[in-house]
């Protein structure tokens, strides 16, 4: 099933190029009065979600193109990013001194570097668009399969990993170059971008052989597959678990491929990754 967010907070089924309008189904989401919970409560009821939406009557269905699409996930606890997760792209890295400024921690391989926390205040749906901050500085895009945690973990093996899992979804990480710490230069509004939709994990059987590539205004930037990634799904939701517990929403964004470059106010980015789709994000200045 494909999940989307649009409008002003709609939930919709991507069926083809048509969305169908199934907001409906919320009602079976729980109430919640202060303390509200910290985690995603459409993502940590999503079996009972999806079940209540295969009992809807048919419903108004909307032509894809004429939405504006939000982020699928609208409140995660965290934003897990895995730096360098791609041997090429850490080539690249400590080739560049545009990339590295430098700074021996931008150059080290992950499992040395470790992982890094975005705001979730920077968290947007492609619709909304990527507001650039510091012109005077170089904004990159990344492009990275984006993991949405659907239960409860600690701790949790490789071996028990993928059942952790509640689906799949394009991510863009965008950052600032500076010698900061990455997730100052990563975190500001609209600087993680996560769509179009979101695709449960039951479609996505094996997400370490998926291709994923980016175009800027049309040209080809990177183009590679989640088989290079250095720590797969697995591994990252392992690690990431040993240090911090993983709750429903939460998003694990795995590393960008080689290719990484600069973009500007009026750029259109597109963004492919294979089963889940392609998103189009126009760029603006904030």
């Amino acid at each position: 099933m494909r999940l989307c967010r649009y409008g002003d907070g709609a939930l919709g089924v991507v069926e083809g190029t048509m969305v169908r309008d199934v907001s409906a189904a919320l009602d079976v989401l729980p109430a919640f009065r202060y303390p509200l919970p910290s985690h995603d409560v459409m993502i940590a009821n999503l079996d009972a979600l999806r079940a209540r939406i295969n009992e809807l009557p048919a419903a108004r269905s909307v032509p894809l193109a004429s939405v504006r699409l939000l982020s699928p996930v609208a409140n995660p606890g965290k934003i897990v990013c895995a730096p360098v997760n791609y041997q090429k792209h850490l080539d690249e890295v400590r080739d560049q001194a545009e990339l590295n400024r430098g700074n021996q921690a931008h150059m080290a391989p992950i499992h040395t570097a470790g992982l890094f926390l975005k705001a979730t205040s920077s968290l947007v749906g492609p619709g909304e668009g990527i507001a650039l901050r510091k012109l005077d500085r170089r904004n990159d895009h990344e492009v990275e399969l984006a993991v949405v945690i659907g239960k409860t973990g600690v701790n949790v093996p490789q071996s028990d990993a993928i059942a952790c899992v509640a689906g799949y979804a394009i991510g863009l990480d965008i950052t600032i170059r500076g010698t900061e710490e990455r997730s100052l230069r990563k975190s500001p509004d609209s600087y993680a971008v996560l769509g179009p939709w979101l695709v449960t994990a039951d479609e996505i059987a094996n997400p370490g052989n998926l291709d994923l590539r980016i175009s800027v205004n049309g040209e080809e930037r990177q183009n590679s597959n989640t088989r290079y990634l250095i720590l797969g799904v697995p591994e990252l939701i392992e690690y990431a678990s040993s240090f911090y517990t993983l709750y429903p929403g939460d998003v694990i964004i795995t590393g960008t491929p080689e290719g990484v470059s600069p973009i500007q106010p009026g750029d259109v980015i597109s963004a492919y990754v294979e089963q889940i789709g392609t998103m189009d994000v126009k760029v603006r200045a904030a």
